[in-house]
């Protein structure tokens, strides 16, 4: 029995830069080991009926053919003389590797080698005047850009799309990668879009700084998908998402340039730094971004909860946020996701101590079939997290929490970027795998939660195919919390896409109909931008179209994107 995709295989994917949603970034020593967690797998097993053989793999490199660029010789010799012959690429390969972010479909149609909306040319911007010229030049030539950052959309926010002959340039950002300026006495830093996570925070920790901001991605992604899709970091709960660290940006549009005044607040009208936030390069390119500091923590404090049902800890949380007790991180699985989590942190053996833990537990009814697990973390100084960790731990108390000590957040920390490389061991066993999330309030959440549930089981139940779903609550506010779901159910071979089609818009359909945020912190891309109107109504997309027309009035700023095609 292969429990595990072969290093070819990861290495491949590697090399696409693709190796999943979460996911294999770069590295095929991560891929995830089954054989030490044989619980997981015969759960996986149970739920799923596969057979734990690899069953598909991926195409080589060489073979994937792509179309032929659009790109005329005479456009050509123009973007090398913006960009210098070193900084654009026509190849096919690079082309192809430009043409997926992370999503479930990319993830598939790299697999097969079928690639979507592939980009004609890719050129690597070094400064901000080069995308000033380019974009000016819509007034000679006919092209589309497409901005491309860390590739870790996974809403199909990099594919290059164009509803005519244009050609597309897809614009990365590799090369515009640098921490400008650090400003230790306002708690500032200055930053060009892609500047990737690990990058930034060298720099600011070197200061004695952070900017607490660390989304799944954090290692791939760059600061400049991260404004431009209004992003999360695993630390919100406490230092907010994106949006709320951005204190000013520049932006260059097809009509000119916008810089928004460095302010700490202003009453000057309607906020324009949050229309140009969260614009998903529909309007323009952020090229340098002025974000908002805090000191870096003195202390770190993990620890897991046990809850006898998922109704108490949601209500713990409640009471936490609005008795403004703000761990940093407030994790709290549902009984399905507690099942799922339980069963892959057993390795082979378990230790007598660990064996007569869980069933004691069980017998105090931690562990039954609503039972649900929450990861609380603290950071800060040594007398504050002390402080928020005992009064966190009383409030969960008070709803019949259990303290199961620090070695359940300990493991969430350790593999908080590296448990989605699962992903890739679960294609190549023909499993669908994928992720989707929203926000709600408090009296909502619950009945949100049921109806999502009920409309997986019910796509799985019109597909005819094994599926498991489970979600967690996460990034909390007082007045509600987003909900984060995985997914996963057994493939249909030559179906794949329809398959995912079908659960996805199942599922949305439930979100918006509940008025739940259509997207919490994945962003719209192509995958979500078709409920927008049904989101803002009518006139509320005609507003964000008329600000698109005003800075992009020849539509040539990532097509499709956050907007329904008109």
């Amino acid at each position: 029995m292969v429990k595990h995709i072969n290093t070819t295989c990861l290495n491949l994917l590697c090399d696409l830069k693709l190796s999943s949603k979460w996911w294999g970034w770069g590295d095929a020593s991560k891929s995830y080991d089954l054989e030490a967690r044989p619980r997981f797998f015969k759960f996986l097993q149970e739920k799923l009926e596969i057979t734990g053989e690899i069953i598909q793999e991926p195409v080589s490199l060489d073979s994937v053919k792509v179309s032929r660029t659009r790109v005329e010789d005479a456009f050509a010799r123009r973007l090398v003389n913006i960009f210098s012959e070193d900084n654009v690429r026509l190849d096919d390969k690079e082309r192809f590797l430009h043409s997926l972010g992370k999503g479930y479909l990319d993830l598939i149609r790299a697999w097969k080698g079928n690639p979507s909306n592939v980009p004609d040319v890719v050129a690597y911007p070094t400064v901000e005047s080069q995308v000033e010229q380019l974009l000016s030049e819509s007034r000679n030539w006919s092209f589309v850009v497409v901005p491309y950052g860390g590739a870790t959309s996974v809403v199909g926010g990099v594919e290059s799309r164009t509803h005519d002959a244009r050609p597309v340039v897809c614009l990365d950002f590799k090369r515009m990668n640098r921490v400008l300026d650090v400003d230790g006495r306002s708690f500032l830093a200055r930053v060009q879009p892609g500047c990737l996570g690990p990058e930034l925070e060298k720099a600011l920790n070197a200061a004695g700084l952070t900017l607490g901001h660390f989304p799944q991605s954090f290692e791939y992604s760059s600061v400049g998908g991260w404004v431009a899709t209004r992003s999360a970091g695993y630390e919100s709960t406490r230092y907010g998402k994106i949006e709320e660290m951005v204190e000013s940006l520049r932006m260059v549009t097809p009509t000119g340039v916008i810089e928004t005044p460095l302010v700490p607040a202003s009453a000057t009208g309607p906020s324009l730094l949050q229309v140009l936030v969260g614009s998903e390069g529909t309007i323009g390119v952020i090229t340098s971004v002025t974000l908002k500091l805090r000191k870096a923590p003195q202390s770190r404090s993990y620890v897991g909860v046990l809850f006898k049902t998922f109704t108490d800890g949601v209500e713990a949380i409640r009471e936490m946020m609005q008795k403004e007790i703000v761990p940093n991180v407030v994790r709290l699985s549902d009984p399905n996701e507690t099942r799922a989590s339980l069963a892959l942190a057993s390795r082979n053996g378990g230790s007598l101590v660990e064996k007569a833990g869980t069933w004691y537990l069980t017998r105090r009814g931690y562990f039954g079939s609503e039972g649900a697990v929450m990861i609380l973390a603290f950071e800060g100084s040594p007398e504050w997290v002390d402080f928020e960790r005992k009064r966190a731990l009383a409030t969960c108390r008070s709803f019949g929490g259990f303290s199961a000590g620090s070695g359940p957040g300990r493991t969430w920390y350790k593999e908080r970027f590296y448990l989605p490389y699962l992903r890739d061991n679960l294609l190549g066993m023909g499993v669908l795998a994928d992720t989707l999330e929203t926000a709600t309030t408090w009296s909502r959440l619950l009945s949100l939660h049921s109806k999502i549930m009920e409309a997986f089981t019910a796509a799985f139940q019109e597909l005819h195919v094994p599926g498991y779903a489970m979600a967690h609550v996460s990034h909390e506010y007082q007045t509600g919390a987003s909900l984060y779901f995985t997914f996963m159910a057994k493939q249909l071979p030559g179906r794949e896409e329809n398959e995912w089609h079908i659960i996805k818009n199942r599922v949305t359909d439930v979100i918006v109909s509940a008025g739940a945020s259509l997207s919490h912190h994945h962003g719209i891309g192509v995958e979500h931008a078709k409920w927008m109107e049904q989101y803002y109504g009518p006139l509320g997309i005609r507003v964000l179209r008329a600000i698109k027309h005003e800075l992009d009035p020849t539509t040539i700023m990532n097509p499709d994107k956050l907007l329904p095609s008109s």
